[in-house]
């Protein structure tokens, strides 16, 4: 059991930070579009790099299990921040279903801040 309990905490951990990885690239692809989305929801487009640098390596930290509840931590912050900047209008399906995704997803996140990253990290063993 503790073989499965092993494995099922890698797979959680990789599912719920695949999504920073790919979507930090996917910023990078489209830069200009994206800055002129945040600057119409009046975040700076000016702190996309940072917005990038944080997912994208988060998402890769989250994935090896290094500092895995203090980046936890952020990245759900960052997931209810997010939700609350760019998905508030409920009126539109789309933008709730948005909404809940970011909220699940800090929970998520807030589960491994709990529970740390298992034994198949690099913080295995580590006394936080």
């Amino acid at each position: 059991m503790k073989h499965s309990s092993s494995l099922a905490m890698l797979t959680g951990r990789i599912s719920i930070a695949l999504v920073f990885v790919i979507f930090g690239l996917n910023k990078l692809a489209d830069y200009s579009a994206v800055t002129g989305w945040m600057d119409a929801t009046g975040v700076p487009g000016v702190l996309l790099p940072l917005v990038i640098i944080f997912e994208f390596f988060g998402g890769i930290a989250i994935i090896v299990g290094w500092r895995t509840r203090y980046i936890s931590l952020a990245l759900a912050g960052f997931c209810i921040l997010s939700a609350g900047i760019f998905h508030s209008n409920f009126a539109q399906q789309a933008e709730l279903a948005n909404f809940m995704k970011n909220i699940a997803i800090a929970g998520g996140f807030l589960f491994l801040f709990a529970n740390g990253p298992g034994e198949l990290s690099l913080d295995s063993g580590r006394a936080d």
